[in-house]
């Protein structure tokens, strides 16, 4: 007999990459996955996966079963998120994905009351920087502040995300302060890498033009990107909801050079053809509220 456990298991075994990973996911222990996997096989008479020490990958008959494994796991998943919200009731796991320094300022204290009012909601929150792939990495949904190129994503908008030319006022006083773009050019730039260093885009009644300061500093996480900027190092254009407290206090300067930055949004995003479950669709409802519009945490308003 085939079990349905074994199915969730091999399923999360290939979106985690690894037993060890999966188990952290199922929050079983190692062995426990691997004795599912094991029978799942047994049950089925052939291996779904090839093992070795580096790696798991599929195997034929693993290509053909996941396909339909994965839909069986996310069909048992809805339907209980189904009867639970028939009952009036948001349960069951989720899993999202969200970058760093937003989830810290802000994704976390708006999330932290809407779990206290939904205690059987079991979310897990992956920060990190990197471009997941929602999809295949088995996520719900991703948060994410730009642009969504990826046309297998449903995207919901949660907030305006307004981004900001700014320095600090040592380094405006050292270097001058650029009025033009063409100005940019002449300064050094502090650039997040998980975008490219091309990544100042401003908007121009001809269109969007890409500037490209010298080169001071690129790094992968936005809080370092604002503390270089505070430091002294160079210009950064840093989303409002990073560099809006630091301007407040002073300790970073707005740079007027008669153009904006090309508009963003903060948003979530769902694979494409997967119904939204209650509970994503009450997050994202949650989250918009308590960001507002403008959101908050524009310097500006």
């Amino acid at each position: 007999m085939i079990r349905i456990e074994g199915i969730a298991a091999f399923v999360a075994v290939v979106e985690a990459g690894s037993v060890s990973e999966a188990a952290r996911r199922l929050r079983l222990s190692k062995s426990v996955v691997s004795e599912r996997l094991a029978e799942l096989e047994k049950s089925l008479g052939g291996m779904l996966l090839h093992r070795t020490t580096r790696k798991l990958t599929l195997t034929e008959d693993g290509t053909v079963f996941l396909g339909r494994a994965a839909r069986i796991v996310r069909e048992i998943e809805e339907a209980a998120a189904d009867m639970a919200e028939r009952r009036g009731t948001l349960s069951g796991p989720i899993r999202i994905a969200a970058p760093v320094t937003f989830g810290r300022m802000h994704l976390g204290p708006a999330l932290y009351p809407f779990l206290a009012e939904h205690p059987e909601i079991e979310l897990t929150l992956d920060i990190d920087d990197r471009r997941v792939d929602a999809a295949s990495d088995g996520y719900d949904a991703i948060i994410r502040n730009g642009p969504i190129a990826d046309s297998r994503l449903v995207a919901w908008k949660l907030a305006h995300s307004r981004r900001l030319l700014c320095a600090s006022p040592d380094y405006l006083a050292r270097q001058g302060i650029p009025s033009s773009l063409a100005d940019l050019n002449s300064h050094r730039g502090i650039f997040y890498t998980n975008r490219g260093v091309a990544d100042w885009r401003f908007q121009t009644f001809d269109g969007a033009i890409v500037v490209r300061a010298k080169l001071a500093l690129g790094i992968n996480n936005g809080d370092m990107l604002r503390d270089a900027a505070i430091a002294g190092l160079g210009i950064a254009l840093l989303p409002a909801f990073i560099a809006g407290p630091a301007i407040r206090e002073g300790r970073l300067a707005e740079i007027d050079v008669g153009h904006k930055p090309e508009a963003e949004f903060i948003y979530m995003a769902h694979p494409e053809g997967r119904n939204p479950s209650a509970k994503l669709r009450a997050i994202a409802d949650h989250l918009k509220k308590s960001f507002g519009d403008p959101p908050y945490w524009d310097p500006v308003g």
